[in-house]
C-alpha cells in the first residue's frame, strides 16, 4: 500500500512552503563553456550548488528533494562525459553522504542501477543503508531513472504480485510499485537552464505539480533564485480540478 495518495483520487493539503520539490539541475555544460572551461568543471561546480540546495531546503523545513542526476536518455553523452559523471556520483557519496547523515538527512536512490559497476552499486546501497533511519529531509537522487521506465517497472511488478486482479486494477493497486511510492508528489518542479520540458521525469508523479522554469543556469541557482520560485509558486493557485469560486467558500 502506497504511504500518500494521489492528487487525482484525493484533493490534498495545499502547504505554503512546497514539501516536496523536484529539480532537474540542467546547464553545468554551458555555463563552463561561457566561462572557456571544460564541461566537467560545471559538472563539478554543479555538486556545489546540490550541496547548498540542499541547506536552503533544511532551512525552509523542505520535507522532500529529488533530484534529476542522470536521465536514462544521458548514456548518448560522450563516453568521457559519461565516465566523468559516474566517477563524480561515485566521489559525491563518498564525501557527502556522512555530512547528510550528520544532519538527520536520509538518502534514497532511484533508477535503475543494472547499468553501474559493482562498487558504485556497492557504495549507493551502504549510503543508503547509512541514513535509513534519519528522520529529517529525504533526499532522493535519480541516476538512470526515467519516467516511462519507471512506470513500466510499476506495472510488471504489480502484474506479478496481483494477477487475479487483471483488468480492474486502480491507482492504489499500482501506486506502491513506483520508485517514489515513499513520497507525496511534488509540490513544485523547478528546470533551470531556460528549458521548458520535464524531460522523462516523475511522468506519473508529475500530474498536479507547480512547474517552474528559469533560465539561471544551475551552478548558478543560489538562494535567491530559489526563492523565486517559491514565491512563484505561493502565487499560484491549485485548484485540483476546481473552480476558483469553490476555492474562495468557506470550509464546513
Amino acid at each position: 500500500m502506497a504511504l500518500f495518495f494521489s492528487a487525482t483520487q484525493r484533493i490534498p493539503e495545499v502547504p505554503v512552503i512546497p514539501g516536496h520539490i523536484a529539480v532537474i539541475m540542467d546547464g553545468n555544460g554551458r555555463w563552463a563553456r561561457k566561462r572557456f572551461l571544460p564541461r566537467i568543471a560545471g559538472h563539478k561546480r554543479g555538486v556545489e550548488t546540490v550541496r547548498e540546495l540542499v541547506k536552503y531546503c533544511v532551512k525552509l523545513d523542505v520535507k522532500f528533494l529529488t533530484l534529476f542526476a542522470f536521465s536514462s536518455e544521458n548514456w548518448r553523452r560522450p563516453a568521457e562525459e559519461v565516465s566523468f559523471l559516474m566517477g563524480l556520483f561515485m566521489d559525491a557519496l563518498e564525501r557527502e553522504v556522512v555530512k547528510l547523515h550528520k544532519n538527520n538527512i536520509k538518502l534514497v536512490m532511484i533508477g535503475d542501477r543494472s547499468h553501474f559497476n559493482a562498487e558504485l552499486v556497492a557504495q549507493i546501497e551502504a549510503s543508503e543503508q547509512l541514513t535509513v533511519n534519519n528522520t529529517g529531509l529525504v533526499l532522493t537522487i535519480a541516476a538512470n531513472y526515467g519516467g516511462r521506465w519507471d512506470i513500466l517497472q510499476a506495472a510488471n511488478k504489480m502484474l506479478l504480485a496481483k494477477p487475479q486482479l487483471a483488468g480492474h486494477y486502480t491507482e492504489e493497486d499500482f501506486s506502491p510499485y513506483l520508485s517514489m511510492s515513499y513520497a507525496p508528489e511534488p509540490d513544485l518542479f523547478i528546470r533551470t537552464g531556460g528549458e521548458t520540458r520535464i524531460s522523462n521525469f516523475l511522468l506519473w508523479q508529475l500530474a498536479y505539480t507547480e512547474l517552474y522554469f528559469t533560465d539561471t543556469l544551475w551552478p548558478d541557482f543560489n538562494e535567491e533564485a530559489f526563492n523565486l520560485a517559491i514565491l512563484s509558486y505561493q502565487k499560484r493557485e491549485r485548484r485540483f480540478g476546481r473552480t476558483s469560486e469553490q476555492l474562495s467558500e468557506p470550509k464546513r
